[in-house]
């Protein structure tokens, strides 16, 4: 499949790099030495961050940058690394969901990029990030009906699929994908990219018997 940048995100964001990753795994339930991964994290991120200092990663204030010149309150509607971080900090735990979600939320805990993970055989057509409008239809996971209107939003032929706040219920990650497409929203250019992007794969490897791997920059 071909994804293609829209115009409009150029103009707000034309620094914006686009780490896509995909793959053939296995999916699981979430393993202990996974998990332990993940806790560890948990532990040292908790540690060493506090709650004002979260949208101040560069990563993610960048991301929240292009949100404001969209007309989107980044408050509202927080970037899901944001959201995710905020959550370990006031102490709130993070769900054990499966092994493919569990390790795209590890990386963007580490690395502060919100990251789009899909099934990519529930996906029509070719993907376009462009700009939410009042007319889309998006039904995101556990939000029920999500405005995303101003909102970065993935589309294929059908419709949204992603926004970095929130991926929607029509293509997300079951514990039966075999095909992952994993894009890292690299708001603030190619400056950790690659090693997010390294991260995510070592991660596959160890955990969801990855194959077949392809890595794309798309700018």
């Amino acid at each position: 499949m071909e994804i293609t940048i829209t115009d409009r995100i150029h103009e707000v964001c034309p620094e914006l790099v686009l780490a896509v990753i995909t793959c053939e795994v296995k999916n699981s339930v979430t393993s202990p030495a996974l998990w332990g991964e993940m806790e560890t994290e948990i532990q040292q991120f908790s540690a060493n961050h506090s709650l004002e200092d979260i949208n101040k990663r560069p990563e993610i204030a960048a991301t929240r940058r292009v949100y404001r010149m969209l007309g989107k309150d980044p408050n509202r509607y927080r970037p899901s690394a944001e959201a995710l971080c905020r959550r370990i900090v006031r102490g709130i735990p993070i769900y054990q969901v499966n092994t493919l979600v569990d390790c795209i939320n590890l990386v963007s805990i580490r690395s502060g990029y919100s990251i789009g993970g899909f099934d990519s055989d529930k996906i029509q057509g070719n993907i376009e990030l462009g700009v939410g409008t009042s007319n889309d239809e998006f039904e995101a996971i556990g939000r029920g009906m999500m405005n995303v209107e101003g909102l970065p939003i993935y589309r294929d032929k059908i419709g949204g699929i992603g926004t970095p706040t929130s991926d929607n219920e029509r293509t997300k990650i079951s514990e039966n994908t075999t095909h992952l497409l994993m894009i890292i929203n690299g708001y603030d250019g190619k400056r950790n990219l690659l090693n997010a992007a390294n991260y995510a794969i070592d991660l596959l490897g160890n955990y969801a018997c990855l194959k077949q791997k392809k890595v794309t920059w798309i700018a």
